[in-house]
């Protein structure tokens, strides 16, 4: 992989902005009627979210997902997608750089919805 050039530079304050938590999957749809949506339905431990993300057809088993417990932007404009609304964003690592995405996991259990930074 070549090396991609870093994004201009930003102040903390545009970083303490994002709010960025974990939270386990507690189910996984594949939307029929989209090419690439899957709904996941998302456990911040106070509350549950949908979540879609575009990632039909990434992995060889995208039940697999459900249990797992990955990172989420929380506070992002919920956005009508496929005629669904999308509550946050999953951080999914190497799809911008064209390789097979993986999920940014935490090395030991924690509380779902606790804060990254």
């Amino acid at each position: 992989m070549n090396p991609v050039p870093v994004k201009p530079t930003v102040s903390m304050d545009v970083l303490e902005k994002l709010d960025i938590r974990l939270g386990k999957i507690l189910s996984v749809a594949e939307l029929t009627d989209s090419r690439k949506l899957v709904e996941l339905v998302v456990d911040f431990g106070d509350h549950t979210r949908t979540i879609l993300s575009g990632m039909k057809g990434e992995r060889e088993n995208i039940q697999a997902l459900a249990g797992l417990q990955p990172l989420f932007v929380v506070n992002l404009e919920p956005r009508k997608m496929a005629g669904r609304l999308s509550e946050g964003m999953l951080l999914d690592i190497g799809y911008a750089d064209g390789l097979r995405p993986a999920l940014a996991l935490p090395e030991h259990p924690l509380p779902n919805g606790s804060r990254a930074g």
